[in-house]
């Protein structure tokens, strides 16, 4: 390998493992990979669904890049005093977890090297514990309520639109094969009924359905044991008025932050395009600071009022409101062709807002 390549490729490796140290407090070879862009996120997902057998295939790059790749990530942990723990990797299976395995020789070392995760000491022993419990955790298994007719493999039962069945390498299992016969389904909708029932049952699954409108999977309850749905409606009946003050309470204190966001929000704003009025700008803060809308405003880098996303904010703001963009829409303009044809608009107007020539801003 060339050494302006090692160089490259060495910058690459170093701004991933930081990156995952950041986020979450440790970082671990799949960290390194997705991070680095030679490993799709969707392949790591399929493979702890079980949908692929080996993840060493799906990582994309020559052998000799990828031990290069990895001895400089070794060489960052030890450098970094970061402390190594072995983490299983599991799935779930009709009979409990399973064991994945990264390689398809399933040698023992490389395994091991493979599940290990390097933490950083700056966690408390509790916090390290936790991360240690919730990294070795078996996955909750997931049932999908089917939207056409289907049937069992195993044992060749129909099972009509509706109906539930679990995926076991992408074979098709009726409840009963799959060993959740004596399961019993509890919608969605009662946080404290779900979660006790979850604490008190011995096996559990998650219902999901796929949304075609939205095009995902959307939970719909889960699969408990009738014991502990009884006990937990038992518990939930005896402190209803308890939860009902506490959730009165926590809707106050929604309500509270929610304008205090709303108001540094709209002053940041100002502070970013002078010229903005008053009001426009609170009303951008408010509809991009919106509780469950899924907006910039709400993501973790608009609650912190990073600058970037509040630019994003302002930009779709101008875009929606100061220009025919919703009108192009309206009439089958494709999204990306309105955006363009808006786009010096938009330009124009923040240039204006920000107190600079369009020249300047350009």
């Amino acid at each position: 390998m060339h050494l302006d390549n090692k160089g490259a490729l060495t910058k690459r490796v170093l701004q991933a493992a930081e990156d995952a140290l950041a986020d979450h407090g440790y970082a671990s070879l799949i960290d390194l990979f997705t991070g680095m862009r030679l490993l799709s996120p969707v392949h790591v997902e399929s493979w702890r669904k079980g949908r692929i057998e080996f993840l060493e295939p799906m990582i994309q790059g020559s052998p000799e890049k990828i031990a290069f790749a990895q001895s400089v990530f070794w060489q960052w942990a030890r450098e970094k005093g970061l402390q190594p723990s072995e983490t299983r990797y599991l799935r779930a299976g009709r009979d409990g977890p399973v064991d994945l395995r990264f390689t398809g020789s399933g040698d023992p070392k490389i395994e091991k090297i493979c599940r290990t995760h390097f933490i950083s000491p700056a966690l408390t022993e509790r916090k390290r514990e936790k991360l240690e419990e919730k990294l070795s955790a078996a996955p909750r298994p997931v049932v999908f309520e089917i939207l056409r007719d289907s049937e069992c493999t195993e044992c060749g039962a129909e099972l009509p639109k509706g109906s539930m069945l679990f995926l076991e390498k992408e074979q098709a299992l009726c409840l009963p094969c799959a060993g959740m016969g004596e399961l019993e389904f509890l919608p969605a909708g009662d946080t404290a009924l779900t979660r006790r029932a979850t604490k008190y049952s011995g096996k559990t699954a998650t219902v999901v359905r796929f949304s075609r409108s939205r095009g995902r999977y959307e939970r719909q309850g889960i699969l408990v044991e009738s014991a502990a749905i009884e006990k937990a409606e038992s518990e939930c009946t005896l402190d209803a008025d308890d939860r009902a003050q506490a959730r009165a309470r926590a809707a106050k204190l929604r309500v509270r932050q929610d304008e205090e966001l709303v108001e540094q929000m709209t002053g940041r704003i100002l502070a970013l395009f002078p010229r903005c009025t008053p009001r426009e700008a609170r009303a951008i803060a408010a509809h991009t600071a919106a509780r469950g809308s899924g907006r910039v405003g709400r993501s973790e880098a608009g609650r912190k009022l990073e600058e970037r996303a509040l630019m994003l904010a302002v930009g779709a703001a101008v875009r929606h409101n100061h220009t025919k963009y919703d009108d192009l829409l309206a009439r089958g303009v494709d999204r990306g062709d309105a955006r363009q044809r808006v786009g010096e608009q938009v330009r124009e107007i923040l240039a204006a807002w920000q107190g600079a020539s369009h020249a300047d801003a350009e």
